[in-house]
């Protein structure tokens, strides 16, 4: 949304339904990627795709067209939710550092009500992925309301939030959206002047300086914020997923099968989840898989967030203007 308009003279009615809509085009356009995002950064299905389209090839070959958008309802359900925090909150950090309506912020204030308004967003963003994830990773259809109250059942309320720290720093990533969108507009704004006879009986004429973006002007701004907002924390994103992936078995090092010959170990040791926190996770991707685990699934994230944010943001900008 560009403050060239000044966002925050929006009807905040306009914002929450623009914001709703524009959400769910932009959900629907780039929901397959999501799943072959997911599937890079599962551990079960990393070794079966050798790219981004033979990955799509192959999900619809064996589990047809329907499942690229398996767990899509969860998103959906939650996308007005969703949407609306992130612009309310957007609009409430921003307010809290100008100093009136009119002015114009700067781009590290949009920086710091993005961020905020990412992370005011993962506490709607965490269950909501979790049931997701949970579905792209099984291999038969299974429906939300199912897979959300089996997590219920077994882990409670913190089981919905499993996540979420990640889920926060990933979603931080959403100052670097604002400020790329915002910047790339003030770029392609192309001042005119207009002068418009205030007077009808006068022969002075009142000069305003506006500014008026095409919409390829607008797709692009769109694009370029899609790739932004993902480069930055695109890392948490494969932590997050790790942490949210169905549980694996855990071997216990005392009941483990050994080598004839081999000294048994002396004390039992538990079990450990080593994806049980967000630092925890990171260090056994790194010391199993290496620093590449860490931008498993960027390429076709990266794909995905050009048309998805193109969708997003001429959505936006067409119902705002449409209602306004």
């Amino acid at each position: 949304m560009s403050d060239n308009d000044t966002a925050l003279k929006l009807n905040p009615t306009v914002d929450f339904l623009a914001g709703t809509i524009s959400g769910v085009a932009g959900l629907v356009v780039g929901y397959p990627f999501d799943t072959v995002k997911v599937r890079f950064q599962t551990p079960e299905f990393r070794h079966r795709y050798r790219s981004t389209f033979h990955a799509l090839a192959t999900i619809v070959r064996e589990e047809r067209f329907v499942g690229l958008f398996k767990g899509i309802m969860s998103p959906i359900a939650t996308v007005a939710l969703m949407n609306g925090l992130v612009f309310a909150s957007y609009r409430l950090f921003m307010k809290m550092q100008l100093e009136d309506a009119s002015s114009v912020p700067t781009l590290t204030q949009i920086l710091l009500a993005g961020s905020g308004s990412g992370i005011v967003s993962s506490i709607i963003t965490t269950p909501t992925e979790l049931v997701k994830i949970r579905q792209q990773a099984l291999s038969t259809t299974t429906s939300t309301p199912t897979v959300a109250l089996n997590i219920f059942r077994e882990s409670g309320l913190r089981g919905l939030y499993r996540g979420i720290t990640s889920t926060a720093l990933r979603d931080i990533g959403y100052g670097a959206y604002f400020v790329a969108y915002e910047a790339t507009c003030r770029y392609f704004a192309m001042p005119r002047t207009v002068v418009r006879n205030t007077d009808h009986s006068s022969i002075y004429a009142e000069v305003e300086e506006t500014s008026r973006l095409s919409w390829p002007a607008l797709l692009v701004a769109g694009g370029v914020a899609g790739i932004a907002g993902w480069v930055f924390t695109f890392p948490f994103d494969v932590v997050k997923t790790r942490m949210q992936s169905p549980p694996q078995p855990l071997v216990n090092p005392a009941s483990a099968p050994f080598a004839a010959g081999a000294a048994a170990p002396l004390l039992p040791r538990p079990a450990i989840d080593p994806q049980r926190t967000t630092w925890s996770t990171v260090v056994h991707c790194y010391r199993t898989e290496g620093m590449g685990i860490f931008f498993r699934g960027l390429a076709p994230t990266l794909i995905r967030a050009v048309p998805v944010n193109m969708a997003t943001f001429a959505t936006f900008e067409a119902v705002v203007h449409a209602l306004s």
